[in-house]
């Protein structure tokens, strides 16, 4: 039977990987310090037997070494996210993505284990490039703007991955995230889709920063994870980076719109200025798609779930909490 390792495994996307290894077939063992990850994510496979959850930092490095030892394959998730997060927590944000990929990297290597990195589009920064490219050149802010510390942490994780690729020939798939919606996602940290539903539901204004016409790209959890699988599965794809997302393009006063409408909400619309929320030396990007035409070659297929959907699911969830 193999056996799994996914760090971060109580969070959002962590959790949802970890039942579909589970139902799968594969041994899985979830690993997170609950810092952010929720055990209650875990819930529905929490009895099974193929399953079994470590609470445990990826900076303990015992800890961490004991659980790879055990596992085939590590699926790498643990970071810390979401703007308010980092902004909040600048030093715990480098601490975690860098110095505890590097654990996870080393260790890999020394129990010879084949790593799916996570990794973020937020390693472009502020390219606008439309669509993006997994070669396009990355665009940072100046090293005051705390903004850019995540992005920066993202693209050392990448550039060490890589590194353990071509000098150790550590197996190593890299995969960028933009913007992973859907059930069990929390608008705590600043993730825009379930902050906008949580207020509709409860009739609270909402609150859009900046003008609103800032574009994005959201995907579903469950097309994310069955495009995580499959390129794990192929040899080809070890080596290299991916983009994983959305090709639907909407305005964030066109998703608050949308949210509103399909939540049946009378919940006025109020724009923020970015200063305010997340202090005067904020910088965000205007626009940010995917070229996933690279996804499209190795699987076949790529995301296909509409925001429309999206909302619906997340939606269905709220209201049987």
């Amino acid at each position: 039977m193999t056996t799994f390792l996914i760090t971060g495994g109580a969070g959002f996307i962590g959790s949802h990987l970890t039942e579909a290894l589970a139902a799968g077939g594969g041994k899985v063992i979830a690993y997170d310090n609950l810092s952010t990850g929720k055990l209650k994510n875990l819930k529905a496979i929490s009895k099974k037997k193929n399953f079994s959850f470590i609470k445990a930092d990826i900076l303990n490095e015992k800890m961490l070494g004991q659980a790879i030892k055990r596992v085939d394959t590590v699926f790498h998730l643990a970071a810390a996210v979401g703007v308010k997060y980092v902004i909040d927590n600048p030093f715990r944000t480098v601490e975690v993505n860098v110095l505890g990929t590097e654990n996870v990297l080393r260790l890999c290597h020394r129990y010879k284990k084949k790593v799916i990195l996570a990794s973020s589009s937020e390693v472009y920064g502020k390219n606008e490039s439309f669509p993006l490219k997994e070669e396009d050149d990355r665009v940072l802010g100046a090293t005051n703007i705390i903004r850019w510390s995540y992005a920066a942490t993202k693209a050392m994780d990448e550039f060490m991955a890589l590194a353990y690729y071509r000098e150790k020939k550590l197996p190593i798939l890299i995969i960028r995230f933009f913007n992973i919606c859907g059930p069990r996602q929390s608008g705590r940290y600043g993730m825009v889709v379930p902050r906008f539903i949580e207020q509709a539901l409860k009739g609270k204004a909402i609150t859009i920063y900046s003008d609103g016409k800032q574009t994005r790209s959201f995907t579903y959890i469950g097309d994310t994870i069955k495009c995580i699988l499959a390129l794990s599965t192929i040899r080809r794809a070890y080596g290299k980076v991916f983009n994983l997302g959305s090709r639907e393009v909407v305005s964030i006063k066109e998703l608050a719109l949308k949210v509103k409408e399909i939540a049946g909400s009378n919940s006025p619309l109020v724009y923020i200025p970015y200063e305010k929320v997340y202090g005067r030396d904020f910088e965000d990007m205007r626009h940010r798609r995917p070229d996933i035409a690279k996804l499209e070659k190795y699987l076949g297929f790529s995301p296909r779930t509409r925001l429309r959907e999206i909302i619906k699911s997340i939606l269905c969830e709220n209201k049987k909490l």
